[in-house]
């Protein structure tokens, strides 16, 4: 199993963070990925406890500037844009931003599997990591660090609304060519304990692999595929 990150790796990460940890313990925990005391249940606790804490965080904190930065916005309006702000591949690019993947600590096999990179152990590890400087400092401190890494709402939207419907997009390129039924989603992997499944959802038009997608759930996983089919579709062209 990796070991603990050296105190010359917190102390950079940290910087990168824009926040110091009074208990540092706290910090350890939220980059501690669960195959890391799969075969040790006395060890040190894993980030699972201070991700379901950061995921109500993040929703607060982003639903809360919302409101105040956008008064004219309607509440469906509101409610896309934190949901497109909050999305898990959203937030697993938020903690690539600030480097999260090369602190994550996990077993050999998970890490070998390039776990560190997987779009739902990113969103969990970033959602640990806000309930960690929540717990750490508070509603206030969080919520400015946490927007610290957003920037300006507004900002961050304007790209993020164009990926919003990656299924959609993925069908309107495909349509044209091929029809309306060409796509097929199917479920091609799926782990975890049943209260924390994670599928693995693979897209194909006409029979030929587009792309995969890992999720929490099989929506998740779909648009994940979606997307990745996109990138290929605008790098190849259609076949």
């Amino acid at each position: 199993m990796t070991s603990d990150p050296n105190a010359d790796k917190l102390d950079a990460f940290e910087q990168r963070i824009g926040y110091r940890f009074n208990d540092r313990t706290l910090l350890v925990e939220s980059l501690t990925h669960p195959s890391l005391n799969a075969r040790s249940p006395e060890g040190s606790r894993d980030y699972q406890r201070l991700e379901f804490l950061g995921d109500a965080v993040i929703q607060y904190l982003v639903t809360r500037d919302l409101f105040r930065t956008h008064p004219e916005d309607s509440e469906g309006a509101l409610t896309r844009n934190r949901s497109a702000l909050t999305r898990g591949v959203n937030l697993a690019h938020l903690a690539r931003e600030i480097g999260l993947p090369d602190l994550l600590r996990m077993s050999l096999a998970e890490h070998a599997n390039q776990g560190h990179q997987r779009t739902s152990a990113l969103e969990d590890a970033l959602e640990a990591l806000v309930g960690a400087i929540h717990e750490d400092a508070g509603l206030e401190r969080t919520s400015e660090v946490v927007l610290g890494w957003y920037g300006p709402l507004t900002e961050r939207l304007e790209p993020l609304r164009k990926g919003q419907n990656p299924k959609g997009q993925l069908q309107e390129k495909v349509q044209p060519t091929y029809g309306n039924n060409a796509l097929i989603y199917e479920v091609v992997g799926m782990t975890g304990d049943p209260h924390r499944r994670e599928f693995e959802v693979e897209v194909c038009l006409q029979g030929k692999p587009l792309g995969k997608g890992l999720g929490h759930s099989k929506k998740q996983a779909e648009e994940l595929a979606a997307q990745q089919a996109i990138e290929r579709l605008d790098i190849e062209g259609l076949p």
